[in-house]
């Protein structure tokens, strides 16, 4: 008798025994009744759609047959959850239902696609988001501080002059030092050469003019000469030329918009009440206060 009690599937029976006891208790009566549950052609659809998009296949019969007894397998338990209060005062389901809320809004509120004169005056309140930022091609001979020491300053000075005057070869890489970045560099935003060359030489950089070798420029590795082939002033582009990027903006500002509105008229339609904890004094009792 004692091995009996002891065995698991008694104590299962016992707990199962337990829960249909208190599900009949709390459960509503109608609930309990409304045993009809319906699979619909949209629901078999949905489902073959979401066993193609992770497989990238379709479903077998057979497959499709255990996937739609899942289906109502959940639904089932489901069910039977909300009858027995199981999705009361339960963080998670909460949670996961108000997230739920907010995406059917924001999918409501983004279904109506603004013109391109809305657009156009977004791009132009918002110039910053979309400027194309000024961009430098350049070729340059680099000077090892480290390696050339106190010599670094006047070996550069000495290849300028000959550069420009006629007597070096141009073959960049022939000249100067190993630079671990190359000796050209093709359309290169400021950021870009910031993070090879630093701040300081960028900085420099600007008031460098181009058509001719100039220098030299410290980094933050040595010294260089440049001789600057092309610059491209920043510019902020035609609406014709970043319209999805414009259009991506708005619609996620206007989610936003619209999200907060929503809450906003939700939140009225409540009476909130938060009482706060009062830190204790010694000799008097704690009183809650109601806001």
């Amino acid at each position: 008798m004692k091995r009996w009690l002891q065995e698991p599937l008694l104590h299962f029976l016992l707990i199962g025994a337990v829960l249909f006891f208190l599900y009949y208790q709390v459960a509503d009566p109608e609930e309990v009744a409304d045993n009809r549950l319906v699979i619909s052609q949209a629901d078999i659809e949905r489902i073959i759609t979401l066993y193609e998009r992770k497989m990238q296949r379709l479903p077998t019969q057979a497959e499709l047959n255990g996937l739609v007894e899942a289906e109502i397998r959940e639904q089932i338990l489901y069910r039977e959850a909300l009858a027995m209060g199981l999705d009361e005062d339960d963080t998670i389901v909460r949670r996961r239902m108000a997230q739920k809320v907010e995406f059917l809004f924001n999918d409501l509120a983004g279904v109506i696609e603004p013109g391109d004169e809305e657009l156009q005056e977004y791009l132009d309140a918002n110039p910053d988001k979309f400027s194309e930022p000024a961009r430098t091609s350049f070729t340059h001979v680099y000077f090892n501080a480290d390696r050339r020491g106190d010599k670094v300053t006047a070996d550069a000075r000495q290849l300028l002059s000959e550069l420009l005057a006629g007597q070096a070869a141009v073959d960049s890489d022939d000249l100067g030092d190993p630079f671990m970045f190359g000796t050209g560099f093709d359309d290169q935003s400021d950021r870009q050469l910031a993070r090879m060359f630093g701040s300081d030489f960028v900085r420099a950089l600007e008031a460098v003019e181009a058509g001719s070798w100039q220098g030299p420029i410290p980094s933050a590795y040595g010294l260089h000469l440049v001789d600057i082939r092309q610059r491209t002033d920043a510019r902020l582009p035609p609406l014709s030329e970043v319209r999805d990027s414009v259009l991506y903006e708005v619609l996620a500002e206007k989610r936003q918009q619209a999200n907060q509105a929503f809450y906003k008229a939700l939140r009225e339609r409540y009476q909130v009440i938060v009482e706060e904890r009062q830190p204790e004094v010694p000799g008097t009792s704690g009183q809650e206060s109601v806001q």
